[in-house]
């Protein structure tokens, strides 16, 4: 059985955002608005993750609306990503989608 492709915000965050709380605000942002994935600060002092709605046909979704919505949600998260915490200041994201055939457990912070 071949695997679906599963949409994936790929995002890259440049700016004051270490040592800020930038991944744990990320990862309950991305919880709050139901998707999956991970973040992870890199060695240049940026953060990077990816960001997926759940798999629709692992919740027994098949109407295009519950695509639409996840769509949605990951446009709001990129909106979000933005604005950081109080505590960041961000100066660009880089975000795009990709397709990966690997679905997401939770969202967590990678080290």
């Amino acid at each position: 059985m071949a695997v679906s492709p599963v949409p994936t915000l790929h995002f890259h965050v440049v700016g004051l955002v270490q040592g800020v709380w930038f991944r744990g605000w990320t990862r309950e942002t991305a919880r709050a608005l139901g998707l999956v994935g991970w973040v992870r600060n890199m060695p240049d002092g940026s953060v990077a993750g990816q960001a997926q709605a759940p798999n629709d046909s692992e919740q027994g979704a098949s109407e295009q609306g519950d695509t639409e919505q996840g769509r949605a949600a990951l446009e709001r998260f990129r909106q979000e990503l933005q604005a950081g915490p109080p505590s960041a200041r961000v100066d660009l994201v880089d975000a795009g989608y990709i397709d990966i055939p690997e679905c997401f457990d939770g969202f967590t912070i990678r080290y």
